[in-house]
């Protein structure tokens, strides 16, 4: 089973490669969306994923905003573009990953080196002109994983870019379970896991429910980037029960 379910993966993999070398040229940038969305959904998929999307008082994504999520796993950004398509900012590490890193390049991840500040300010004037043109950004603050059950601070600079772009931030609030509810371990990709280390036990485990929680809008106009970023935090730590009320 393990075997066959790796088989598929390789090829979704291999299938996706082509379509983004040979397809995406070709169309335009709804079709790119359509297919990141289907592909983000297969690969769920194959990975015995299941998502389920939870709105907080109902509330639903505002179009144009800064989303922002804890960061659990490499799934995290499948899962939300199986819901909508983003452009990602992500840690420069991930052009490493085999085929996935090159998969999210041409996705339109936006890569980030660590550490380096001049980065920092060039990645966010790119945030600003693509929030502004109308295109979906996401990013994780915490800049690396978390293990379930805590939530690490927030880096405040790119909420920077919602200030200047006069979007709010659209927090999201994921953890995955078993199928009796608990975290489950085998999503986190932390500390000296590996890729493949990683892969293999997604898809050993027995299957895992991701929940997604839209949280409300936080409004950015008149406000810090700290403020902006300890409020993203308390909102999604608060959902989670990983901060007090």
């Amino acid at each position: 089973m393990i075997a066959y379910k790796l088989l598929r993966l390789i090829f979704l993999l291999f299938s996706g490669l082509l379509t983004c070398a040979l397809v995406f040229p070709l169309t335009n940038a709804a079709g790119r969306e359509r297919r990141i969305k289907d592909w983000s959904a297969r690969l769920l998929k194959i990975c015995g994923v299941h998502v389920i999307v939870n709105k907080a008082a109902d509330e639903m994504p505002v179009h144009g905003a800064l989303i922002v999520a804890n960061h659990i796993s490499w799934l995290d950004i499948f899962v939300i573009n199986s819901m909508q398509p983003c452009r990602f900012v992500a840690k420069s590490d991930i052009r490493d990953w085999p085929l996935l890193g090159w998969l999210c390049d041409k996705a339109g991840t936006i890569f980030i080196a660590r550490g380096r500040q001049r980065d920092v300010r060039r990645i966010y004037e790119g945030l600003v002109a693509s929030i502004r043109k109308g295109e979906r950004i996401a990013f994780f603050p915490e800049g690396t994983t978390a293990v379930q059950g805590k939530i690490l601070p927030f880096h405040a600079n790119l909420f920077e870019a919602a200030i200047e772009a006069k979007v709010p931030i659209q927090p999201y609030a994921l953890r995955y379970m078993d199928s009796a509810g608990n975290l489950h371990s085998a999503a986190e990709f932390i500390g000296d896991t590996t890729f493949v280390q990683s892969v293999m036990a997604i898809l050993k485990s027995d299957g895992m429910i991701t929940e997604v929680t839209i949280l409300p809008a936080i409004d950015s106009r008149g406000a810090h980037r700290r403020e902006l970023a300890g409020a993203a935090r308390s909102a999604i730590g608060t959902a989670l029960g990983y901060l007090p009320n």
